[in-house]
């Protein structure tokens, strides 16, 4: 059986660290990061509120994304290998046909705003945090490409705001998290959800 999990939220909510966790406990689990397909710096376009525009679908090569998650659709078994996954023994022996669970989780701040990829999820949850706690977070973390003054207020923020609305008008199947709870509690809620799903389809 093949599962694909969507974690989506807003910058600094604790997707990754919430993956990271799933990724340990769940069998023959791999993990695609949406920040893997930012396009290049040079090929980021300027906005008319003056800032590189790295939070918005365009900042992102989304055909990639999109055949990186078909890769594994057509070849878990494959794709687990060639990304350094582990493998539980009943899924090793068989190169063919697929056995036992595979589950893909698809992580990232824009990943219910792309229709092809909005079809794939099987599961779809979301962390949100509130405007003052997610301004501290971001300016506790170092980018490769620093957050010139403002950008937060004059960028971050708004887009969020504009896409978080477009992406609760495309997906009504999303699970929403309060990402200011602990991370034990979110892993917790997320993990059982996730089990009742695979008990459901088996």
């Amino acid at each position: 059986m093949k599962f694909i999990i969507g974690i989506g939220g807003v910058t600094n909510g604790g997707k990754t660290t919430l993956t990271n966790r799933l990724l340990k406990t769940l069998p023959n689990c791999c993990v695609v990061h949406q920040d893997d397909f930012f396009k290049k710096p040079d090929q980021i376009e300027v906005g008319e509120d003056g800032f590189r525009q790295w939070d918005v679908i365009a900042a992102l090569d989304m055909e990639a994304m999109v055949n990186t998650v078909k890769g594994w659709q057509e070849n878990p078994i494959k794709f687990a290998r060639s990304h350094g996954v582990s493998l539980s023994p009943e899924a090793e022996e068989s190169d063919s046909e697929v056995k036992g669970i595979h589950i893909l989780i698809v992580e990232g701040f824009l990943i219910y705003n792309y229709k092809p990829l909005i079809d794939t999820y099987d599961k779809c949850f979301y962390i949100s945090i509130p405007y003052e706690e997610c301004k501290r977070r971001r300016s506790t973390r170092t980018y490769t490409v620093p957050d010139p003054p403002g950008l937060f207020d004059g960028h971050v923020w708004p887009m969020y705001l504009k896409h978080r609305k477009e992406m609760e008008n495309n997906c009504s199947r999303i699970e929403y998290l309060d990402g200011t709870t602990t991370i034990e509690d979110i892993y917790n809620f997320v993990y059982e959800s996730i089990q009742n799903s695979l008990l459901n389809n088996l």
